[in-house]
């Protein structure tokens, strides 16, 4: 009897020690990152590091190992860009004016021959600045952008320690995002595994926010062959809207460029992007915890198959028309039923002034057709300030027809 309680005792202790049992922390991720505390998570800000220290004790909670340059962290510095979301601007020359972050990795080791990467930024606006869409000096915690990536991140961490073993798995939360994918960019030029034995590429942004309709747009599912059937076979519950380029505002463009499929996660744009009131109380936890399971099954339907083939893809970015005016609203990305759908609309703007309201569906701008948001984009272009001109737009079961000046 002695030895046999020994025994489980070691059992006990060898279980505990392999961390076996899941643990849904989601909700406590998400609060944590998007604390007060943290003063939104700033690039290379003191709320930024701690925010580092937070996901690297998490990794090395879950018992998975080191692959930063410093432990689980990868330092870089960089001239402050002033072109968020756009054109990189990483430069590794020091001066007095250099920004020092860093990326937090850490490392699944199953001995396997191809390494899967599952990302999501962690750093936000601070005290609002350049990026922000909030008029004045208040902290943006980020909670969707991206806390919930990170804790999405983290979960997928504790779900394939044990799972899934033909691939190995770096997960990397990411530093910069927000002033130009600098992070990311930094990596794939200075990578801690061999480039080259990278399968493909997970990201996770802003995936927080899933709606009653479970609108969940997927990007690059152009960039392997293989992606498409695999998304769609795993499907149980969600709108999902394609999108086949590998090129986006997000970390995944960093891997595309260097010839690495992608697959980005979004839950779409909402009218507390880049302002103070992007909350952890607005956070669709549930939700969270489902998109991880469902990229849990993709992961998992992919693991029996051998390195992805890479395919470039249209890029379509280049194709968005410039235009010089705006109705003031912000477009529900999500939606793919027809016309432009209203998400939100600003106050004193020509929408506003119209009476357009947030869920009217834009289906004809003067004498041109929205049929998608390109559509929509492409008519825009063609007005100026000061232009005056028809919108028709659906509203519930009626057709509305409203005079707009710009």
């Amino acid at each position: 009897m002695k030895f046999l309680a020994k025994f489980i005792l070691f059992i006990t202790i060898i279980s505990c020690d392999n961390n076996i049992s899941y643990v849904n922390r989601i909700y406590d991720d998400v609060n944590y990152l998007a604390d007060n505390k943290l003063e939104g998570r700033k690039t290379g800000s003191k709320g930024e590091q701690i925010a580092a220290d937070y996901i690297a004790n998490r990794f090395k909670s879950l018992k998975i190992k080191t692959k930063g340059t410093n432990a689980y962290f990868q330092d870089f510095s960089f001239n402050n860009p002033s072109n968020p979301h756009g054109q990189v601007l990483f430069d590794e020359t020091e001066n007095d004016t250099m920004i020092s972050s860093k990326n937090v990795i850490g490392y699944i080791d199953n001995n396997a021959e191809h390494t899967v990467v599952i990302g999501a930024h962690y750093d936000h606006l601070g005290y609002g600045g350049e990026g922000s869409l909030y008029v004045g000096s208040e902290i943006h915690n980020g909670a969707d952008d991206n806390a919930s990536g990170t804790a999405l991140m983290l979960d997928l961490a504790n779900q394939l320690k044990f799972n899934n073993r033909n691939n190995n798995y770096l997960f990397i939360a990411f530093s910069g995002e927000e002033m130009g994918l600098l992070g990311s960019n930094y990596f794939v030029k200075n990578p801690t595994i061999d480039l080259s034995s990278i399968n493909y590429m997970i990201n996770l942004d802003m995936v927080g926010r899933l709606k009653e309709d479970k609108s969940l747009a997927i990007y690059g599912v152009g960039t392997s062959p293989i992606f498409k059937q695999t998304i769609n076979s795993n499907n149980k519950s969600f709108n999902v809207i394609e999108n086949e380029s590998g090129v986006g505002p997000s970390d995944h463009t960093s891997f595309y460029i260097n010839d690495i499929p992608v697959l980005h996660f979004f839950t779409g744009q909402h009218s507390d992007y880049h302002k103070p009131s992007d909350d952890s109380e607005k956070i669709n936890f549930d939700g969270v915890k489902e998109i991880s399971d469902y990229i849990f099954s993709i992961i998992s339907d992919l693991n029996d198959d051998k390195k992805l083939v890479f395919r470039k893809t249209k890029n379509e970015t280049e194709e968005v028309p410039s235009f010089k005016v705006s109705l003031g609203v912000m477009p529900d990305y999500m939606f793919n039923k027809g016309g432009m759908r209203i998400d939100a609309v600003t106050q004193n703007r020509p929408a506003y002034k119209a009476g357009l309201i947030k869920g009217d569906i834009v289906i004809k701008l003067g004498e041109y057709d929205v049929e998608d948001m390109m559509g929509y984009m492409k008519a825009l272009s063609k007005f100026k300030s000061g232009d005056s001109t028809s919108v028709v737009v659906k509203r519930d079961q009626d057709t509305i027809q409203k005079k707009i000046t710009f």
